[in-house]
C-alpha cells in the first residue's frame, strides 16, 4: 500500500531502472562494435601485450568483451541520475559516486583496462545526466503539489 500511494519511490526507481538500462544497452552497441580484448595480466604464465587488440566489425570480438566497461557505465548511470535527481543532497552525491568509482576501479584492477573504465564513466555520467534532468523536473512538479 506504500509504495502504491508514494510517487515520489517511484519516480526514484524508474530514474536508476532507466539509466541502468540505457547504460547496459548503450556501452553494449558500442562493445558489438569494438570487441576489445581483456587483460591477461590475470594469467601471469605468459605476457602478451593486448592492450592494441580491438576487433571491430559488428560482433566480432562479441557483446562482453571490454570497452568501455558496462559495470563501470551502468554504475555512474545510476550515479550522476540520483545526483542529477538530488543536486543538493551532499550524501547521496558522495555515497552514489564512491560506490560507482568502486565498482568502476574494481572491475579496472581486474577484467578491464583503465581505458575502459575512464569511457565507462565518461558515458555513464552523460546517460545518467540526462535522464536524472529529465525525471527531475516530474520529482519537483509531483514536489510542489504536496
Amino acid at each position: 500500500a506504500y509504495t502504491r500511494k508514494n510517487f515520489r519511490l517511484k519516480i526514484i526507481a524508474a530514474t536508476l531502472a532507466q539509466a541502468a538500462i540505457l547504460g547496459a544497452f548503450i556501452s553494449g552497441i558500442y562493445k558489438a562494435f569494438t570487441g576489445r580484448a581483456h587483460p591477461t595480466f590475470l594469467n601471469a604464465t605468459h605476457l602478451t601485450d593486448t592492450t592494441h587488440v580491438f576487433k571491430f566489425g559488428l560482433f566480432r570480438g562479441g557483446v562482453f568483451w571490454g570497452w568501455p566497461s558496462s559495470h563501470t557505465t551502468v554504475a555512474f548511470a545510476m550515479a550522476t541520475a540520483l545526483v542529477a535527481l538530488f543536486p543538493r543532497n551532499k550524501t547521496v552525491k558522495i555515497l552514489s559516486l564512491l560506490y560507482s568509482l568502486y565498482v568502476g576501479l574494481a572491475v579496472s584492477a581486474s577484467i578491464h583496462w583503465f581505458s575502459d573504465f575512464v569511457a565507462g564513466v565518461i558515458i555513464g555520467s552523460v546517460i545518467g545526466a540526462v535522464v536524472g534532468r529529465s525525471l527531475r523536473e516530474r520529482l519537483n512538479s509531483l514536489e510542489k503539489r504536496t
